[in-house]
C-alpha cells in the first residue's frame, strides 16, 4: 500500500454498495436458521473479493467491503459492542412513506468495545491493498450512537442503565476509541463516521417530531460534537477520520430534508475531522453557502451524484456546480462523491448493479476533467 493514499479522493465513494441478490437470500436463510454463520460468512467472502475486484476495475483508490457483513448500516455496529443487545419494536422509522427495519438497541451493561467484530471485517479487505488502493473502513458516528438509545422507545431503558448522561457519552466515547484503535493497529489509517445526527437537525419538521418545541438545537449540537470530538481524540497523526453527513438513505426514500445552515456554525468548524462528506444530489441539500463555515485546513466531498436514481446526471450541469462551490471553499479542497452509499441497508435502493458503476464512473470521468490530475 502507498503511504500516500489517504481519503478523501478526487472522485470517491461513500462505501455502500448493491448487495447481490444470492447474498440476501443467504442472509434470510441464515435469519431462519437454514444455514450456518460460516456458510454466509464464505458466502460473504464471495461476494466482498468480487466487489473489491470490480471497485479496482472501476479506477477507485479506495476500497470497500460495501457493508456486504451488515444488515443495517448503524445497527450492526451497535449490538456488537460490548453492553449492548439487539432488539425488535413494533415499527421502524419512517422515511418519505416507507418504514425502516424494526429493530434498534437495548443497552444490558456497561458499553465497551474490546474485540468487536468490524476490526476482523477490515482486516479481510485490508489484504486485496496494492499501491494503487487502500481499504477504507465505515462506522456509525458515536453521536448516531447516542440518537438512536434516545429514541422514544429506549430512552426509559438508556436512563435506568446510565442515569448520568455524561457517563453514558464517556463510555461510548471510549468504546469507540477502543474500536478505533484495534483498527488502527490492524492497520487501518481511513475510517469514515457515517452521521444522520446533522442531517435530522437541519430538518426543522423532523427534528420537532423527534424532539418537540422545547429542546434547543445548539443543545443537541454541542452534545454531538461532544461526543465524535471525544472519540477520535487524541488519534493517531497518519490516521484521517472522515465524517458523511447524511439526510436519510432508505431504498431510494429520504428522511430529512434542509440546508446545512442550522448546523454550518457547530459542524463544520467543531468537528475534528480531516474531511466532510456532504449530500447535495438536490434541491433538498440548499444552496453551497453554509461552506462559508468550512476552515481553511477541512476538506469537503461534494455529493452531487444521486443514488437515489439512476438516470446519470448532466456532467456539465456537476461541472458547474464544482465550480459554484469552489467559490467559497477553493477548488484543491473539493473533491466529488455520490451523495451517499448505494445500499446503506440490505435492501438497496432502486438501481442495478450496471447503473450503481455508471454512477462511479461518471464521478471519475468528471472528477478528471474538473482537477486534470
Amino acid at each position: 500500500m502507498s503511504k500516500n493514499l489517504k481519503t478523501p479522493f478526487r472522485y470517491d465513494v461513500v462505501g455502500s454498495f448493491l448487495r447481490p441478490e444470492y447474498l440476501i437470500q443467504a442472509r434470510k436463510q441464515f435469519e431462519k436458521n437454514e444455514i450456518t454463520a460460516q456458510n454466509l460468512k464464505e458466502l460473504e467472502d464471495k461476494a466482498i473479493i468480487d466487489l473489491i475486484n470490480n471497485q479496482k476495475k472501476a479506477g477507485l483508490q479506495v476500497i470497500t467491503d460495501g457493508e456486504f457483513r451488515r444488515k443495517s448500516w448503524h445497527l450492526d455496529f451497535m449490538w456488537q459492542l460490548n453492553g449492548v443487545e439487539r432488539i425488535e419494536l413494533s415499527h421502524g422509522y419512517y422515511f418519505n412513506g416507507l418504514e425502516t427495519y424494526p429493530t434498534s438497541i437495548k443497552i444490558v451493561g456497561k458499553i465497551t468495545g474490546e474485540n468487536h467484530p468490524f476490526v476482523e471485517h477490515f482486516k479481510f479487505v485490508k489484504q486485496f491493498e496494492d499501491k494503487n488502493v487502500v481499504a477504507k473502513q465505515t462506522i456509525p458516528a458515536p453521536a448516531q450512537m447516542l440518537s438512536e438509545l434516545f429514541r422514544k422507545d429506549n430512552i426509559e431503558n438508556t436512563q435506568k442503565m446510565y442515569p448520568n448522561l455524561d457517563d453514558l457519552i464517556t463510555d461510548i466515547a471510549n468504546a469507540y476509541k477502543t474500536v478505533i484503535k484495534e483498527l488502527y493497529d490492524a492497520g487501518c489509517r481511513n475510517i469514515q463516521l457515517d452521521d444522520c445526527t446533522w442531517g435530522m437537525i437541519v430538518d426543522v419538521n423532523y427534528w420537532t417530531k423527534k424532539v418537540g418545541t422545547n429542546v434547543k438545537v445548539d443543545s443537541e449540537a454541542e452534545k454531538y460534537l461532544r461526543i465524535n470530538n471525544l472519540a477520535i481524540a487524541d488519534k493517531p497523526d497518519d490516521l484521517v477520520i472522515t465524517t458523511h453527513v447524511c439526510r436519510g438513505n432508505y431504498q431510494s426514500a429520504f428522511a430529512a430534508t434542509g440546508p446545512y445552515d442550522r448546523i454550518a456554525s457547530f459542524l463544520f468548524p467543531k468537528e475534528n475531522v480531516d474531511a466532510f462528506y456532504l449530500e447535495y444530489d438536490d434541491e433538498r441539500s440548499g444552496n453551497f453557502e453554509a461552506l462559508k463555515q468550512v476552515p481553511k485546513d477541512k476538506k469537503v466531498v461534494l455529493g452531487l451524484i444521486t443514488t437515489k436514481k439512476a438516470a446519470l446526471e448532466d456532467k456539465e450541469k456537476i461541472k458547474a456546480r464544482i465550480y459554484e462551490a469552489a467559490k467559497i471553499v477553493p477548488l484543491e479542497n473539493l473533491y466529488l462523491s455520490q451523495q451517499c452509499g448505494f445500499s446503506s441497508n440490505e435492501i438497496g435502493n432502486k438501481l442495478t448493479e450496471e447503473e450503481q458503476w455508471a454512477k462511479v464512473a461518471l464521478v471519475k470521468e468528471i472528477a478528471e476533467e474538473v482537477w486534470k490530475n
